[in-house]
């Protein structure tokens, strides 16, 4: 079980060392790192903008669904998060961050990908109507009207007999127990 565990700790380290960042073409100390590299239509994205003086920023690009607000300050930078648009073309499009309101910006790109062309899959044909298959002797009753086919009087009188049936055997148990424990 621990070599299990441990396997597993190794495999998410090594994922996540190994997960690529997309960094902005002018990218040295000061820059955009947009996470996941190549973001996919409609996916959602991890800013970090460094460079920033101030502790807040809104990064602006036509790639966007909204404009990202950047939190944060400090060595890290200003990281937020926003979505990419589900109707663009595959490129680059540009990313400018405007921190603290004030004049300093920092500017860098977001790469989208293509998407992946996915294995065509086609429905298999289904039945629209219902199907006329299996039912052995059953499948007369699909034919004849459900008033005909529920319980009549027969069926009733029947289920009050072996009601009553089972009424008196309850009964005669109970009595035959209550005369053994008084024996």
């Amino acid at each position: 079980m621990r070599s299990v565990r441990l396997t597993l700790c190794a495999g998410a380290v090594a994922a996540a060392a190994f997960t690529p960042v997309a960094h902005a073409a002018d990218a040295g100390p000061a820059g955009v790192l947009v996470t996941p590299a190549g973001p996919a239509f409609g996916s959602d994205i991890r800013l970090r903008a460094m460079g920033c003086a101030g502790r807040t920023g809104t990064a602006v690009s036509d790639a966007f669904v909204s404009d990202a607000r950047l939190t944060g300050g400090g060595g890290g930078g200003l990281v937020g998060e926003t979505r990419v648009r589900t109707a663009l073309r595959p490129g680059s499009y540009p990313v400018e961050v405007s921190c603290d309101g004030r004049a300093d910006r920092v500017k860098g790109t977001v790469t989208v990908a293509a998407p992946a062309a996915a294995p065509s899959v086609t429905a298999p044909a289904s039945p629209v109507a219902p199907v006329h298959a299996g039912g052995g002797a059953t499948a007369h009753f699909g034919s004849v009207d459900a008033r005909e086919a529920g319980p009549g009087t027969r069926q009733a009188v029947t289920g009050l007999v072996l009601a009553a049936v089972a009424a008196v055997a309850v009964a005669l148990r109970s009595a035959r127990r209550g005369q053994e424990s008084r024996d």
